[in-house]
């Protein structure tokens, strides 16, 4: 069987770290930015709609990243792996690390560490690359979460106070501009992605590039469609998220998730994975993927559909004049077209190349995975290090470029998951 090989860090995960913290400084500057502007208007339901919106989005990606130390720390000799100069993340100060959460802190200090110890890596050539290739992977993963706990939501509010006031003020489309840049966030992730993959020329650029746009594709009409449709009938958005929400963490849970290592936590996953369906889909089990797929694509055509059609007739003829059969129009041709590029994508830039964890020699070919004990590599001479595998996004890694029973989970045989698809 192949040799389990991963890729080093390089100046370019250095890059996406730094640019990564930048970004999400900036964020935070705009909504601050934004918020004091409701305030300062008397906006105050605006106000309190996207302060809520930043403060939901902030626990949650704390709340993901405060689980995934506490399973870490169970990791064999994960508190004491040297880095370069120090240990990983917090070490065992559970207190400093909680505290740190509780501030919601915990997010930049995973920025701050990324590129602490990627430039140890990268500019020194000290030790400890693959502690450093574990820091970017969780952190593009909670920024994939962020995108869609905060950044979708609140475009979605910015689209509707734009309708509202039937006018573009710089200040929201530029914090417009700004979560439209976040989806830049998927490249990342896609990178992270291909780093799994047994011979990454397979996939190059290209690949994340077309990624990126039928992701962007078909969330812009899904996003648009939503604010539309509260623009006339605001009452109701909020009933309407909460049906199909609900809806979709009880298809997450049907699907048997297993994605986090606690009861608490896997019902946080299942009920972010209802927030990110409402805006996309994110495949969360092995298994018919394709079918699930075409469900979901499916139903949120119609709801689409349904949401355009509310708005075409309780809208105002006079003031939507001038745009409002542009809309109809553009809309469902833009998720139409990124659901051709999404096919394009599979059908010719998406290899299903995953790498199996190396067996010791001697072992029976039939050991179940949970019971093949991983080989000591460093990640540095471009092999697998058991104590600080990134189990989750190699889990990730394993349902997006694997056929359906193709791949078995190197961690347990419950234990793949997701990826958006």
């Amino acid at each position: 069987m192949e040799r389990a090989t991963f890729s080093k860090y390089s100046w370019i995960d250095f890059a996406f770290s730094v640019i990564g913290v930048c970004t999400f400084l900036v964020d935070w500057g705009s909504d601050v930015w934004v918020a004091t502007e409701f305030y300062c208007q008397g906006d105050i339901f605006w106000f309190g709609v996207l302060v809520g919106l930043m403060v939901l989005s902030s626990v949650v990606v704390q709340m993901f990243s405060w689980f995934w130390f506490q399973y870490d720390r169970k990791l064999p000799g994960f508190g004491s792996v040297q880095t370069g100069g120090g240990t990983v993340l917090f070490g065992d100060r559970v207190k400093l690390s909680c505290l740190f959460h509780v501030l919601q802190l915990g997010f930049l200090c995973r920025h701050i560490s990324a590129i602490r110890q990627g430039f140890r890596v990268w500019w020194r050539k000290a030790e400890g690359s693959e502690y450093a290739v574990y820091l970017t992977h969780d952190l593009s993963m909670l920024r994939l979460i962020e995108t869609f706990c905060e950044s979708a939501p609140q475009l979605t509010l910015m689209i509707y106070v734009m309708l509202q006031t039937n006018k573009a003020r710089t200040v929201h489309c530029e914090h417009c501009c700004l979560h439209h840049l976040h989806r830049l966030d998927g490249v990342d992730y896609h990178r992270s992605l291909r780093s799994f993959l047994r011979d990454k020329v397979k996939q190059g650029w290209c690949s994340s590039l077309i990624y990126f746009l039928w992701n962007l594709l078909l969330i812009a009409p899904r996003v648009a469609a939503l604010a539309l449709f509260a623009s006339v009938l605001s009452g109701y958005i909020g009933a309407h998220f909460l049906m199909q929400w609900f809806v979709f963490v009880c298809w997450a849970w049907q699907q048997e998730t297993h994605f986090m290592d606690s009861p608490a936590g896997e019902w946080l996953y299942r009920s972010t994975v209802g927030l990110i369906w409402y805006f996309s889909w994110f495949s969360v089990a092995e298994g018919r993927t394709r079918g699930r797929s075409i469900i979901y694509h499916t139903f949120i055509t119609t709801d689409g559909g349904i949401l355009l059609a509310t708005w075409w007739c309780y809208r105002d003829p006079v003031q939507t004049e001038s745009y409002a059969l542009a809309l109809l129009i553009t809309l469902p041709f833009i998720y139409l077209l990124g659901l051709l590029l999404k096919t394009l994508y599979y059908c010719c830039f998406h290899p299903k190349l995953w790498r199996p964890l190396a067996r010791e020699p001697g072992l029976p070919d039939d050991l179940p995975d949970a019971e093949v004990p991983l080989k000591e590599f460093s990640i540095q001479d471009g092999a697998l290090s058991s104590k600080l595998h990134n189990k989750r996004m190699a889990c990730h890694a394993a349902h997006f470029y694997s056929e359906k029973g193709a791949v078995k989970n190197p961690d347990s045989p419950k234990r793949a998951e997701p990826s958006p698809v």
